[in-house]
């Protein structure tokens, strides 16, 4: 059995433990309450109990780190497409089909299996296990872009930049008809729908459920009863695009569950096979959470949507 990693130092700061100590360590708050609570962290020999307690810069400090226990789910040598990795983070491009995190329905298979298979003995412990880090995610039949990170600092550091909205999304699709403005800001309340649990659906204003979404349209190109459109979000709630795009009356082409498909546009998704909501996560931009360097990275359209543009040009 492996033995416990020992971090040792002085803090850098005066501050509530737990704070001070994830800021010298680069573990996440969350942890260090953990460690805490598992009697590993000490201060000037002494065994910390509280997590609220308030330390003072200069203290020396002793956390004992247990090797991360085994993700439930198991890695399997799926092929990724890597666009980016380090020691902290990884970024990859997401292809249509694949679902992110193994569910009911969804056991194995998915982007975390793959992860687990390609990041062995990198995965330093997110909460204590060795499992990748998820901060957001794409639908199963959406492609595209998404950073996941490889250690507890790298998640919680990410994790930070989501809630805040700081992190730049750059989707492209292709919706039914064409926008009228050209461009314009779609906002308002996401949440489940009454009707049908599965699906979300706009909410209206005063409603005390759901949450606040905004995202910005522009249509790029012009296309046969259709168009090409980019939507960047200023939130991330769950089918934003879809759902605000259906909104207005111009929902994505193929979308199973929001979807309405022109009349005409229906022979060309039947001869390319295109089942799936056009959609892709074709920008991603964030600050590292470790070197605090800025990223942006770009993923160009996949083979399906650029043949669906073709086959739609006026």
């Amino acid at each position: 059995m492996s033995a416990n990693k020992v971090i040792t130092g002085k803090l850098e700061t005066a501050n509530r433990l737990d704070k001070a100590i994830a800021e010298a360590s680069g573990l996440s708050r969350e942890r260090v309450k953990a460690l805490i609570a598992q009697g590993l962290v000490a201060m000037d020999g002494t065994v910390a109990s509280s997590p609220s307690s308030k330390v003072q810069q200069g203290t020396e400090f002793r956390l004992e780190i247990p090797p991360a226990v085994e993700s439930e789910a198991q890695p399997q040598n799926i092929p990724l497409d890597v666009v980016y990795e380090d020691d902290h983070l990884i970024v990859v491009n997401k292809h249509a089909g694949m679902v992110v995190h193994p569910a009911a329905g969804n056991p194995d298979g998915t982007l975390v299996n793959a992860l687990l298979h390609h990041c062995k003995g990198q995965l330093s412990g997110i909460g204590g296990v060795a499992r990748p880090g998820i901060v957001h995610r794409i639908d199963k039949d959406t492609s595209g872009l998404l950073v996941v990170a490889k250690t507890d600092g790298a998640h919680e550091g990410l994790a930070r930049q989501f809630a805040d909205h700081s992190i730049e999304r750059r989707y492209l699709a292709v919706c039914g008809g064409h926008p009228t403005p050209k461009e314009g800001m779609i906002s308002g309340r996401i949440g489940r729908s009454d009707a049908n649990r599965k699906k979300m659906a706009p909410l209206p204003k005063d409603s005390s459920r759901g949450k606040h979404a905004v995202t910005l349209y522009k249509v790029l190109k012009r296309l046969n009863s259709c168009a090409l459109i980019e939507c960047r979000l200023e939130t991330g709630r769950t089918h934003q695009v879809r759902v605000h795009c259906a909104s207005i009356g111009h929902a994505l082409l193929g979308d199973p569950i929001y979807g309405s498909t022109p009349k005409q546009i229906r022979p060309v998704l039947k001869q390319l096979g295109f089942a799936r909501q056009a959609l892709h996560a074709a920008t991603l931009g964030f600050i590292h959470p470790i070197t605090g360097e800025k990223q942006a990275f770009e993923c160009d359209l996949p083979e399906d949507m650029r043949a669906l543009i073709d086959q739609t040009a006026c």
